[in-house]
């Protein structure tokens, strides 16, 4: 939890980057990423020197070696503007993105293709000041102020990206509860938030679990794994998962819908997504075995296909679609509803009301959560409206008291519960055959009844000559000749 200070601190850091003309809030995001990057490194080695120390036993591949002490944070914060200026982008970048050593490569993806855009000596010095006030050495404290900085995305990306809400994040982490040796993956990872919320819940729900060998070695290696194809969202979510403390995370450039992604084929357990609608791809460029999942262009469709790939028999799935994957009655849209229902099991759709998503997109969505089986297993699937998060569903999403995702966490938990809830509830279950029924509509409207409160109106008559000790239109409007009569009178 970031203090007022805290935050302040970090308001006044992204003013100074606005003031100075960088205006657009991802590369804001960008350039605080490069600064944080050169001190956690710097940070990192101060560690180990003070490990060395105790032990007596020197540093394995150091990031800094004696010639390059110069290009480390301690010593770069302490030059006057216009040296530090030269000093970054000249030799800390270049060092940077060529960094060997034991992590050489994960460095590397955080810093390719980056660009110093620093428009002058006395912006970067001041905020080179600002960040060295920040107290990033409580690993919780960081991962808080790089979310608070992500917060601050209120743009839409392009191809249909933007950023999901951290509740609604939760919230799915919280209904498909990770595993410790869980393999988790999100195919369309953007700034890494499925991910790092999973590995916050192992260490909160887990921590026992984390003295085993095995799963702190997995944990630390190959259990979290994200794709994207928008490379300033890669060194934005690097370093999401660093800074969260999940260094070992493999998060990469693919377009995990290409058919160049054999490798992301029966290997997860679980994969929790919010993938870009951006309409239409080419066939070409999408991998065959997904087009003869799903023959389709819609990339909401490609990705629930990629998902029955990528996961082991058994893997479960929680992935926010837009609206019309419920109810499109095209051959593809169909298609893939029936497979999830007669081939794998459907345990739960999720509709969530259009404003989560403001500012960014006004677009009405769903969770789906699904397990493959490839055998079936579709008995009931659960369905609940949810009408508020917790936040107004305008542009301005401020926190209210209303909020139904506690609620979708416990009634999804005890579902057996769930079989005495009537249809006029916020939940129900539906069974299978009702849904085939209906030719596999998911849409909650098609199976919600509506209470209807009966009104009782006046006929014709009675609205002209009223009734009882209620006017009618004929009383008043002899009314209105009397007062006409009167104001003549008067004039």
């Amino acid at each position: 939890m970031l203090t007022g200070e805290i935050r302040n601190k970090v308001d006044n850091i992204w003013e100074t980057l606005w003031t100075a003309g960088i205006s657009n809030p991802l590369t804001v995001i960008e350039q605080l990423t490069y600064l944080l990057f050169i001190k956690g490194l710097d940070d990192k080695q101060l560690r180990q020197e003070k490990k060395a120390e105790r032990t007596g036993k020197p540093i394995k591949n150091p990031t800094f070696g004696p010639d390059e002490e110069h290009l480390r944070w301690r010593n770069i914060k302490e030059l006057d503007p216009k040296a530090m200026f030269e000093r970054i982008r000249d030799e800390v970048f270049p060092f940077i993105k060529e960094l060997g050593g034991e992590n050489g490569d994960t460095y590397r993806k955080h810093m390719e293709g980056a660009i110093f855009m620093f428009p002058k000596a006395s912006t970067l010095s001041r905020v080179v000041e600002l960040i060295d006030q920040l107290d990033m050495k409580n690993r919780d404290t960081k991962g808080d102020i790089y979310e608070y900085m992500l917060s601050k995305l209120n743009t839409a990306g392009q191809n249909g990206q933007f950023r999901t809400p951290r509740h609604i994040i939760k919230m799915m982490v919280e209904l498909t509860q990770p595993k410790p040796l869980d393999k988790i993956a999100d195919p369309a990872c953007g700034t890494a938030g499925f991910l790092v919320a999973a590995g916050e819940y192992i260490r909160e729900n887990h921590a026992q679990d984390m003295v085993d060998e095995k799963v702190r070695k997995h944990f630390k290696s190959d259990m979290f794994t994200g794709f994207d194809f928008d490379r300033s969202m890669l060194r934005i979510g690097n370093m999401n998962m660093v800074m969260h403390g999940f260094e070992g995370a493999m998060v990469d450039y693919k377009d995990s819908l290409s058919s160049e992604t054999e490798e992301l084929r029966n290997k997860y357990d679980l994969i929790l997504a919010n993938p870009p609608f951006k309409g239409s791809l080419d066939y070409d460029s999408v991998a065959t075995d997904l087009l003869q999942t799903v023959k389709t262009k819609k990339t909401e469709l490609l990705f629930i296909a990629l998902f029955l790939k990528a996961l082991k028999t058994g893997g479960r799935t929680a992935v926010i679609v837009p609206d019309g994957v419920l109810f499109n009655s095209s051959n593809a849209h169909k298609k893939i509803r029936k497979i999830l229902v007669e081939e794998q099991q459907l345990n739960a759709v999720i509709s969530m009301p259009s404003g989560v998503f403001k500012p960014y997109a006004g677009v009405s969505t769903a969770v789906l959560l699904f397990t493959k089986t490839e055998s079936g297993g579709t008995e009931d699937v659960w369905f609940y409206d949810m009408e508020a998060d917790g936040y107004s569903l305008d542009d301005k999403r401020e926190e209210i008291e209303e909020n139904d995702i506690p609620e979708i966490i416990k009634r999804y938990r005890n579902l057996e519960n769930e079989k005495k809830r009537e249809r006029t509830d916020k939940s129900f279950l539906v069974p299978k055959k009702e849904i085939v029924n209906e030719d596999y509509d998911l849409s909650i409207n098609r199976y919600k009844e509506i209470e209807y409160e009966e009104n009782e109106y006046a006929t014709p008559n009675e609205i002209i000559n009223g009734k009882n000790d209620k006017p009618g239109l004929r009383q008043l409007a002899e009314e209105r000749l009397k007062l006409l009569r009167e104001l003549e009178e008067m004039i």
